[in-house]
Order: C-alpha cells, then sequence, then structure tokens
C-alpha cells in the first residue's frame, strides 16, 4: 500500500453585504489583494459575488487545517475592506439567483452559452475533497467502492435548507439545482483507466466537452492532480467540520486501499440502491438515517457513524486524524449546518429570519480563524 495519502480541500464562498446580508459581486481590487497574498489559491468562480479557494497539497488534516485557516483568514480580512464578509453555505438563505452576474471570464461564458437556464441558476456552493492515490488503474477500480460513502459524507455536510427565502424541505437543495447540469450525479462503473479514458474521450473528440473538468460526478478522477475527487459535500460554515469531513474522506479512501492489500474489497451495490440513500441524505440530512444493504434495514445515523468510526479507527490513527473524525459524533448529535440554520431562523423575529441565518453563517466562519 502505498505510504501517503495526501489530501487538499477546495471550498466555494459567497460575499455579502455586512449590513443588508445581501449578496454582492466582489469587486475587482478585492480580488487581487487576495490574489496578491494568496497567489493562485483563490480565484473568482463561475458568479461575481463568488470566491474559490484551495489548499495545497497536504500530507495531513493539521497541514490542511494550517492553510485552510490561512485562506478563509485571508479573504474574511480583505472583504472587511469592502464592508463584505464570506458565508459558507450551500446556497443563500434568501438573494434571488436572477438578479446575480457571471464573471467575466471566457470558460463561464462558455457554459452560459452550452447550459443556458440551467447554468443562470448555479448559485450555489460546494466542497471538495482530492485524495492522493499514485496509479490511474486505482484510482477508477477504487471508485465504485467508494461510492457507496457517498451519501454519508452529504448527510453529514448538508448546508442549504433555503433557497430564494423559502425552506424548501431539503437539508442540501443544492443539490437539488447542481442536478440540473448534464454529466452529474453518481459516477458509471469503469472496468479499467483505457475504459474510463476511452468513455470520456467520446465526448472530448466529439467536440462535446474539452476535457473531464467538465464532468461533474459526485467522485471522480481529477483532470489535474493524480487524485479521486469527491464532490458531493455542501461547503461548510464551520472550518473544523470542513476538516472533519475532509479527514473521513481521506481515511475512507485509506480503508479501502489497506482491504485491497489484503485481498479483499468493499461490496459494490448497484447505482439504484446508492441513489436512495443519496437521496435521503439530500432530503433529511443525518435526522432519519440510511439503508444499510447489508442488513436490509434503515438504521439510525449516529449507529452508522459509530459503527463506520470503528472500522476507520487504524487507517485515522496512521493519518493522524481520529480526533477530527470523532468530531462527526458532534453534527449527529446536534444536527448539521441545515439544521442549526433552521433554528436560526424559527428564532428570529417575524420577517427577519434570512438576515439572522446570514448573520449567523458570518459568526460560524469566523470561528477559529
Amino acid at each position: 500500500m502505498q505510504d501517503k495519502f495526501t489530501i487538499g480541500i477546495e471550498e466555494e464562498y459567497l460575499m455579502v453585504d455586512r449590513d443588508s446580508f445581501a449578496l454582492t459581486p466582489a469587486p475587482e481590487a478585492l480580488m487581487k489583494a487576495c490574489q496578491a497574498e494568496l497567489s493562485d489559491q483563490v480565484s473568482p468562480e463561475f458568479l461575481q459575488c463568488q470566491m474559490e479557494i484551495g489548499t495545497k497539497v497536504c500530507e495531513t488534516v493539521a497541514e490542511a487545517r494550517e492553510d485552510l485557516c490561512r485562506l478563509r483568514s485571508c479573504i474574511a480580512k480583505h472583504g472587511k475592506d469592502y464592508n463584505l464578509a464570506p458565508i459558507a453555505a450551500g446556497c443563500h438563505p434568501f438573494s434571488d439567483w436572477k438578479e446575480q452576474h457571471f464573471t467575466s471570464k471566457e470558460r463561464y461564458s462558455t457554459l452560459e452559452r452550452e447550459l443556458e437556464g440551467v447554468a443562470r441558476r448555479m448559485l450555489i456552493c460546494g466542497m471538495h475533497v482530492h485524495v492522493g492515490i499514485d496509479a490511474k488503474s486505482l484510482r477508477v477500480d477504487l471508485m465504485p467502492q467508494l461510492c457507496y460513502f457517498l451519501p454519508h459524507l452529504l448527510a453529514l455536510s448538508c448546508s442549504s435548507p433555503f433557497w430564494q427565502g423559502d425552506d424548501t424541505g431539503l437539508a442540501s437543495y443544492r443539490l437539488t439545482v447542481f442536478d440540473n447540469l448534464p454529466r452529474t450525479g453518481l459516477p458509471p462503473k469503469f472496468g479499467s483507466w483505457g475504459e474510463y479514458e476511452r468513455t470520456t474521450g467520446t465526448l472530448i473528440d466529439l467536440g462535446v466537452i474539452e476535457d473531464t473538468t467538465k464532468i461533474w460526478w459526485d467522485l471522480r478522477p481529477s483532470d489535474r492532480y493524480p487524485t479521486l475527487e469527491a464532490r458531493i459535500c455542501d461547503v461548510q460554515p464551520r472550518l473544523e467540520d470542513a476538516l472533519a469531513l475532509a479527514a473521513l474522506t481521506q481515511a475512507l479512501v485509506r480503508m479501502l486501499m489497506r482491504l485491497r492489500d489484503r485481498n479483499l474489497r468493499w461490496r459494490e451495490y448497484d447505482r439504484f440502491l446508492i441513489s436512495e440513500n443519496r437521496w435521503r441524505a439530500q432530503r433529511y440530512g443525518v435526522s432519519k438515517g440510511l439503508i444499510d444493504f447489508g442488513e436490509r434495514s434503515i438504521r439510525p445515523f449516529d449507529d452508522l457513524l459509530d459503527e463506520l468510526i470503528e472500522m476507520l479507527a487504524e487507517d485515522a490513527e496512521a493519518l493522524g486524524s481520529l480526533k477530527e473524525i470523532e468530531r462527526l459524533r458532534d453534527i449527529v448529535a446536534s444536527g448539521a449546518s441545515a439544521t442549526r440554520q433552521r433554528d436560526v431562523y424559527a428564532a428570529a423575529e417575524k420577517g427577519k429570519g434570512g438576515e439572522a441565518v446570514v448573520k449567523h453563517l458570518i459568526e460560524e466562519f469566523h470561528e477559529g480563524l
């Protein structure tokens, strides 16, 4: 088994006015100030009110914490100069997507032309976790096994219950919006790296897409890095929750590699069944449990997490991330961000719920910085 399982974390943030709490385009001067300090670790996103960051390649979660804290702190610091604050949530609680403007960049202009109304609704923010896997063949081999755990990651990450001022009833409405794009959802199963290249190459050769960055599955081999990239999570308001999810993703990959070293593998279930758990996670978060296909029962999420932590203990110890993974129990006990946002909304003065939620998200973004 390979010695190191490097990780990298990408996050998308929304910029809000500190007084109105509404979305506001990030001024070009703000982006330049951040890039002067962070170089290519920060970049504009699809909409002018969004910014994207990416950590360096990190060997441990502790290393990722240091870099992610630096990135978040920089954007918060420079945003304040323009009376703006970043929030990390899958959707803004009340701003209207029809009032947002696209970033002037060829890639985004092309997306708008190709996808039309589907692209214009993309007022959403996710979190992507890269885990380094040396061999291309192993990236494809691990994908259908790791897919089993994608609903678990989604349930723990849900941070988008509101859309344009309405409570959607879902814990992750972001995924509903994202799934309107082509080439999204659970990835298909490939028998080899060659089959993956032939399949995706068909679209590239026909000029449908220029490269595999235009394939937006919940889990994919990265086009640019020697990694598997888990893309299913809503972005996290709290720094420590983001790190806990990154630690879980890293440990899951190591566990599957450990099984492989012993001539074992995680059972691969049909996409139809995994999609049902994906929907349950999207709808309920951690509150209603997921289907245990082996036991053929719906099990409470706290039971599933306890079992998962026990199974990953060896890997978490080796990676130095057991503390971060055990933090996930707090998310299950008190609810993910979607639950906290609803609680804040319910406690707010009538007509002020959305603003109260954004203020709450600003406060959570700054925790630990």
